[in-house]
């Protein structure tokens, strides 16, 4: 682990950068101003002659990735259950494990799932857990970026009820805001077939309490669809906006089952969908109707999942998919093209946690952004950048990268912590919880 000097305003010279704007490449240089990108553009301005500089030559520069939904501490569970169903993976593999999960297992695997994020490009995450002060922890200590959720079930007493809500109201007033803005929060019940409807109800009226999004999972098995007209006479989406869901900005994580009336429903509400192709394909979840929800003006981003039903937590492996299995359940080969599932995962993501200054590479945005090593094989010829990005590229391309103008990555070495005890750290904490 080193640490670096940052110099408040610097240039990127001889750069290619895949905007993430609609205008696609710019060849040319980039000036970031403290965590802000000052100007980008194919002419270097005057009076940016004397500053501090990068070569990017050999190198393309795109937004940070947004993973907008996920379990960062799962990753103590990867390959722990694999190949089963979605309710009896969680019944008898993941919730019994989770029971025993420690303070400082949530510590170890979320930075062990900061460390493969990062390494991979992905500079924002959304996580929806419990303990999620030592979450918040490692998100100080590495300079990433994170929307943060204290993620409940409610099948419980009333009084476990009261104590989670209030853990969650608690969480939101000391970290909202928090590591000079990096860390946001939102209130998440855990989804509507785990949660009484009373209860999802007192989630609304805190988060209007305290000014924030809300975040659930919803719709994500054809049973859980079906459970929740058992129990309740409606499906997911008309039960939520009955219990005043979406009265508040709200995303959801799958929406894999859902009608065009639902769809019609979400876009009316403004509501936005994580969309997590890899975990939703090996949980055989389903296919969710993506090209639908964007026909319809539903703003649609890209998540993991816990790496637990991933397996793991590179988003341009999420790219591949969200622009590779719409084309083949459709038949239509535009349906998710290459520049739209770019966006999903670095604009859309942004806009999908209510994060308005990122997403792009312009100038005014954050300086969120990576960079990866294109002076390889899978890269030539130089013809399109964006489909090289979406069809040909790899997290293990990424060489460097910046959260609020700072580098945290640096020729693949993460610069903020310690990978080789975090990595020695998680693997104790899974033989831990094997032994308990």
């Amino acid at each position: 682990m080193t640490t670096t000097n940052h110099p408040t305003k610097w240039i990127v010279r001889n750069g290619v950068f895949a905007t993430g704007e609609r205008e696609g490449v710019v060849r040319g240089c980039m000036i970031v101003d403290g965590d802000t990108i000052a100007y980008i553009g194919t002419e270097e301005p005057e009076d940016a002659r004397d500053l501090p500089s990068i070569d990017g030559k050999g190198l393309l520069f795109m937004p940070g990735l947004v993973n907008s939904h996920g379990h960062t501490a799962m990753s103590l569970l990867r390959g722990y259950g694999d190949d089963m169903v979605l309710q009896e993976w969680l019944q008898t593999k993941m919730w019994p494990m989770e029971a025993k999960f420690t303070s400082d297992d949530v510590y170890w695997g979320s930075s062990l799932s900061i460390v493969e994020m990062l390494k991979s490009g992905t500079t924002t995450f959304l996580d929806m857990y419990d303990h999620m002060d030592r979450v918040a922890e490692a998100v100080v200590q590495s300079g990433m970026r994170a929307s943060l959720t204290r993620g409940v079930i409610g099948l419980c007493s009333q009084q476990e009820q009261d104590d989670k809500l209030n853990d969650a109201i608690s969480f939101a007033k000391n970290w909202h805001g928090q590591a000079d803005g990096r860390i946001t929060v939102m209130m998440s019940p855990h989804a509507p077939y785990t949660c009484p409807p009373a209860f999802i109800e007192r989630f609304v009226q805190a988060a209007h309490d305290l000014d924030l999004p809300l975040h659930t999972h919803m719709s994500e098995t054809a049973a859980e669809v079906e459970q929740n007209v058992r129990e309740y006479g409606l499906r997911p989406v008309a039960h939520l906006e009955k219990l005043g869901f979406f009265s508040r900005p709200s995303m959801v994580a799958h929406a894999v089952h859902l009608t065009d009336e639902e769809i019609a429903m979400l876009a009316a509400n403004r509501v936005a969908v994580s969309h997590n192709p890899g975990s939703n394909l090996k949980l055989a979840s389903g296919v969710a109707k993506v090209p639908q929800l964007l026909k319809a003006g539903v703003v649609v981003s890209l998540g993991t999942d816990g790496a637990a039903s991933n397996n793991n937590l590179d988003m341009f492996e999420e790219m591949r998919l969200a622009a590779l299995i719409h084309k083949g359940v459709s038949g239509d080969p535009t349906a998710v093209p290459a520049a739209e599932a770019l966006r999903m995962a670095t604009l859309h993501g942004a806009q999908s946690l209510y994060l308005d200054n990122l997403g792009t590479l312009e100038a005014g945005m954050k300086a969120d952004f990576v960079a990866l090593d294109i002076e390889q094989a899978h890269f030539l010829p130089r013809t399109d950048y964006v489909s090289h990005l979406v069809y040909s590229a790899a997290g293990q391309d990424v060489r460097h990268v910046w959260v609020d103008g700072i580098q945290i990555v640096k020729n693949r070495e993460c610069l903020t912590l310690d990978e080789e005890k975090i990595r020695f750290e998680a693997q104790s904490a899974f033989e831990g919880l094997l032994a308990r």
